[in-house]
Order: structure tokens, then sequence, then C-alpha cells
């Protein structure tokens, strides 16, 4: 049975851990799925390839209200879906090769492995091998509910679904997150006629709940949105599938020729059997971390889908950087720092948070004050036309500091960041909004009039 310093499960943000100080180790990466994990194959970057493109596809539409004629011939599906996959296989075949070939101290091992104990692991490919140390970065995998036989039926998932033959007529998407509203975005984008079947009254309701609720409305005027429906059964048709829904009118039913189950995602622990090394888990099955990243087992670490609160690659790729160090320095640890962070939804309009919701706010009894701005309101929202975007600010009253902030509309994930940098900073609100130049007229000025609203003491 062979021996390693170290053991990696999973090749996304855990691929970056091996440096040049672990060139005397003895390292094993595990992977059961394509090389470079969920963002590379399947996750945040293809889909933001998609979603740039179906912005294109988008604009003709919005030139009208601006005082231009255009208008999209056609989508050139497979162009599109194979420009983006020739950049993104090569990358992930490209870095299999390197670890598997060019790294002399690191071994590759391609199976769905296992815990057999704490220290010792089945690779999934017929070998069995044991580690001093572990790092469990083995992600997440699409969530498929339990509707009444939607396995004969067929569908798709996020892994499954950019890599389609053809773009279909029509498309029911079956969750209201923000997996289910950037591919509604994209589909939609490309003349698919799109259908969105949410459980709750609300799409992001995990959002702020006036984003969530002005996002919900933008999108009933552009998508079929289905909300309060339960799907009970699903039925393969001759031209697709037939969906069978209870709601607030009684039983109906929906057709399309493609299926998309986009109700989220569900960690990996599970395939990885991690109670066999002694691991404690969450009740939705991630698994225990401390501030290190450190298990129940001090030899095992965790990171990204697997353990992290949140589903986001800049969390892991953090994450991966405190493990890291921890392997390197174990008598000088470092804490991941998961104070202040950020999350954008890649939809139309786009959306991006960072910090407490109003509504978290309200129920830790914290004393707040809140400020709206809407881009209609800005020079820039004037050139726009924009009439549905704003900004909304969260802040404590008598220090001016940021408790949230949630921007829904044009660049959202790109003009909230000088709002992460001063609640991750310590910049207060007066501060910020007075303290420097703010560029006229860009959509920067729809932050610093936000923060000059503010209420403050």
């Amino acid at each position: 049975m062979r021996h390693f310093d170290l053991v990696i499960i999973g090749t996304g943000s855990g691929n970056s851990i091996p440096t040049e100080a672990m060139a005397g180790w003895q390292i094993a990466i595990l992977e059961k799925g394509t090389f470079g994990g969920t963002c590379l194959n399947v996750g945040c970057i293809p889909t933001k390839m998609f979603v740039h493109t179906a912005d294109q596809a988008a604009a003709p539409a919005n030139a009208k209200k601006l005082g231009v004629d255009a208008h999209l011939d056609k989508v050139h599906w497979p162009e599109i879906r194979d420009r983006i996959f020739n950049r993104i296989d090569p990358i992930a075949e490209g870095g299999r090769n390197w670890r598997a070939n060019e790294n002399a101290n690191v071994t590759v091992y391609e199976g769905t492995a296992h815990f057999i104990d704490a220290h010792t692991i089945d690779t999934g490919t017929g070998e069995t091998i044991t580690a001093d140390r572990i790092v469990v970065a083995a992600g997440s995998r699409p969530t498929v509910p339990d509707i009444a036989d939607l396995d004969t039926t067929g569908f798709h998932t996020s892994d499954t679904v950019m890599r389609l033959d053809e773009l279909p007529e029509s498309l029911i998407i079956v969750g209201s997150g923000f997996i289910a509203s950037e591919f509604a975005h994209v589909f939609s984008s490309f003349g698919v006629e799109v259908t969105v079947i949410a459980r709750s009254n609300l799409l992001l309701r995990h959002e702020d709940l006036e984003i969530a609720q002005r996002f919900t409305e933008v999108a009933k005027g552009k998508w079929n949105v289905l909300l309060n429906r339960k799907t009970t059964r699903a039925e393969k048709t001759a031209t697709g599938v037939k969906l069978h829904l209870e709601g607030p009118n009684g039983e109906e039913t929906v057709e399309a020729q493609q299926l998309l189950i986009a109700t989220g995602r569900q960690p990996n622990s599970d395939l990885l059997q991690v109670q066999n090394a002694g691991l404690d888990q969450h009740g939705d099955g991630r698994v225990k971390v401390d501030e290190y990243q450190r298990t129940s087992q001090p030899h095992i670490f965790a990171l990204g889908d697997i353990s992290s609160d949140y589903q986001l690659k800049h969390v892991a790729n953090h994450e991966a950087k405190v493990v890291q160090h921890n392997l390197a320095h174990p008598d000088d640890q470092i804490k991941s720092d998961h104070r202040f962070v950020p999350a954008a939804v890649f939809s139309s309009p786009q959306i991006a948070s960072v910090g407490l919701t109003e509504e978290q706010a309200k129920e830790k009894g914290i004393r707040y004050v809140t400020a709206s701005q809407a881009y209609a309101s800005i020079a820039y929202g004037w050139a726009m036309e924009d009439t549905t975007g704003f900004a909304k600010l969260i802040a404590d009253p008598s220090t001016g500091q940021l408790l949230g902030a949630h921007i829904i509309g044009p660049q959202a994930s790109s003009v909230i960041q000088p709002l992460i940098q001063a609640m991750s900073f310590g910049l207060d609100a007066k501060s910020m909004a007075r303290g420097q130049y703010w560029i006229h007229p860009a959509m920067p000025e729809l932050v610093e009039n936000a923060l000059l609203n503010l209420p403050l003491d």
C-alpha cells in the first residue's frame, strides 16, 4: 500500500495547493471527473462566457428606446458552444497533463474515491493509499429533486445543458436560484421560449427582499414565470417533456422541448463516505471545519463547496490559500476571513450583494438605517435609459460602517466592488462618500449618492 505525505481530493481550488515548498513531499491528487473542477468545466467560467454572448444577443431588443433600429439575425448555437469549450477543454486537459506527467512528486488517480478510515483512502482505481495529511476539496454536484418519473423522462442539469447538440425552441427550468436565473437569461436571449418554475413566491428569494421582488418583477416581463408551484410528475412526450404541477389554481401542465433541473447543489461528502474518516458533518452533508479549515480530524482539512457556507469560487480560492499556508506552516496557522463575502448573479439584470440583507439585520436585532439610489437618478443611468435598477445600502447609523450592500442593474458585479473594499477595510460611509473624487458621469455615482443619502446620526 503506497503512502503519501499529502493527498488532495478534488482538482478545483485544491489543485492550487501544491507549491515549490512541497517539492520534497510525495503528493497524490484524486479526481473523479474532469480535471479542473466545477468552476472551470461546468460552472462560473463557461456560464459567464455564455452570459456575455447572451448579453450581445439581447442588445438589439434594448436599442429601440435609445433611437437605434437593430435586430438579431441568427444565433449559431454550435459556434457559440464550441468557441467556449474549445478554449476550456484544452485548459482542463493541460492541467491534468501537467500534474500527471510533469510533476515528479505528484501521482494522479482518476476514480471515485472514498475513505476507509482517517488515513486510508480507496482511490476508486483499484488501489488503496494512505497519507499523513489529507485535503478534502471534492466540491458538489447538482441536486435532483424527487419528482415522479423524472429519471425516465430525460433532463439536463447545469453540468450538461451547455453542451446541447442544438438550441431548443422551448425550455422549462425548474428552480428559482442563481443557476436557474442565469440560464433563463442565456437561453431566452438566444430566442428560446423559457418557462421558470419556482416553489416559492419569489425568484432569488435569498437576496434582500426588495432586490428579489424587483428581479422577479422584471423576470415576469421576459420569461413565463410560474411561482408557488410544486412539480409532481414528469412525462416524456413525442416532442420533449411535460411537467405536471400543483399551484394556486390547482393542477396544470407545462410542456417544452428540453428540461433543465436547477434546484441547487449538494456536497460530494456522501460519495467520499467521510463518516468513515470520523469527519463531523452539518445536516446538509457539508463537512464541518474550523476557522483554520481543519475538520474534526486535525490532519484533514476541507475547503470549497464540500464544507463552505458559500458555493463560490472566490471563497474556495481563499480557503485553498489558507489550507496551503497551514499545511506548510503547522506552527503558524492563519484563519479564513469570511466577514464580507460578496456574490453576484449574472442574469439580466445583474445582481451583486455583500453583507447583511435588511431582513437579516432585523432578525439579529441590529440597529441600522438604509438608503436606496436608482440608476435612473444618475447621469449614466439616463444614458442607458435604465428604469429598474437600484442600489441599496445598510449601515450602522452611529458609526457609519456599512453592514450590507445590494445592487440590481447594469454591471452590478463591478459597481459593488468599492463597497466590498470599504467594508473589508473599515471605511465609514461619510469618509467614503466625501473623501475621494467620484468620476462624473460614471456608474459609480450610484454608490456615491446612495452613501450620501444614508440617514446617519
